[in-house]
């Protein structure tokens, strides 16, 4: 997943990198284009929700979860402001989870001296259990 989250993000940024020489007026052009594809794809889903792959949300995620709620509510998305939110929190708390979990699964090794000296005392007073 995170090989794939890194190939979406070069090729948007090579996708940025193509829309840096092109005019104002283009890209208003594409972003109308764009957004019409969008209404149609809404009017021909009906009621059926778009399934998005998890490195389809985390990019979206990472992309709209700095623009603010109003903002959020005018775009014309696939889905509720509130979902980017809910992916957004959702890949936070997954990756602060991973980072927070221990190297080694299990308890730690206990020290040579005290598991020799553990040993020797089973081994003298048998009779403890």
């Amino acid at each position: 997943m995170l090989l794939r989250l890194a190939y979406l993000g070069l090729t948007n940024t090579f996708a940025l990198l193509r829309l840096l020489p092109t005019t104002d007026r283009n890209k208003d052009i594409e972003i109308l284009v764009l957004r019409h594809q969008i209404a149609v794809l809404q009017r021909q889903l009906g009621d059926t929700k778009v399934r998005f792959s998890p490195t389809g949300r985390a990019l979206l995620a990472a992309l709209l979860h700095r623009l603010p709620r109003q903002t959020l509510s005018r775009l014309r998305l696939l889905m509720r402001p509130d979902t980017v939110l809910r992916w957004h929190r959702d890949l936070l708390r997954r990756r602060h989870a991973k980072a927070s979990r221990p190297k080694r699964p299990g308890r730690p090794r206990t020290v040579r001296s005290v598991r020799v000296l553990v040993l020797r005392l089973a081994k003298e007073n048998s009779n403890w259990g």
